[in-house]
Parts: structure tokens; sequence; C-alpha cells
């Protein structure tokens, strides 16, 4: 129980100490916003769980090809945000648009036999 509240907290403190240093320094908060942090804890937390090295491979991997599709909201939101849609209307569209081409990208992926 105690690991649980461990990984708990230290990934929040990670989170909102993005988000507040985003408040002074939008680029550096980006810079670390970037980086593969949730990604990182996750393979730390899954290997100290299982020590399954195959598992980690996948996963890393998973994380590559779904990264893809992702990148397409980091797009559109801030357009819409330029374009002075609401915040709230921005973040539904860019989501569902993110989510549509997912789905779209895993149908192709598979297809092609990519790992997804």
């Amino acid at each position: 129980m105690l690991y649980l509240i461990i990984k708990t907290v230290l990934t929040a403190v990670i989170i909102v100490g993005i988000s507040e240093i985003g408040k002074r320094y939008t680029t550096f908060a980006a810079l670390l916003a970037a980086l593969p942090l949730t990604s990182l804890l996750a393979m730390i937390w899954l290997y100290i769980d299982t020590k399954d090295q195959a598992r980690i491979a996948d996963l890393s991997i998973g994380i590559f090809w779904l990264v893809l599709p992702t990148l397409l909201f980091f797009l559109i939101l801030p357009w819409l945000l330029r374009q002075q849609f609401n915040f709230w209307v921005s973040m539904a569209v860019s989501s569902v648009v993110m989510i549509l081409f997912y789905l779209g990208y895993a149908t192709i992926g598979r297809k092609l036999g990519l790992p997804l």
C-alpha cells in the first residue's frame, strides 16, 4: 500500500510541478512536459512490479507508435485557441480529433502489422 501511495504522490508532484512552472516559464514547462516523464515512470513502475524486460520493450515500442497520433492534438489545440475558440471547446475538439485519428491509425496499423 505504501508503494502505491509513493507512486501516486511522485507522479502527481511531477504533473503539478510542470503546471506551476508553466505559470512563469512556459517554455521550460513545455520542455518538461515534452519529456517522456510519464512513460519513464510507467516503465520504472512496471519493471519494479514485474521485472519483465520483454513487457517493458513492448510498452516502449507501443508508446513510440502511439505518440504519432497524439501529435495531432498538439497542432489542433493551439490553432483553435489562436482562433479565439473557448478553451474547453478547443480541448474537446482536439481530443475528439485525436481519438478519431487513433482509431483510424490503429486500424491501418494493424493491417500493416504494427504492434498496436
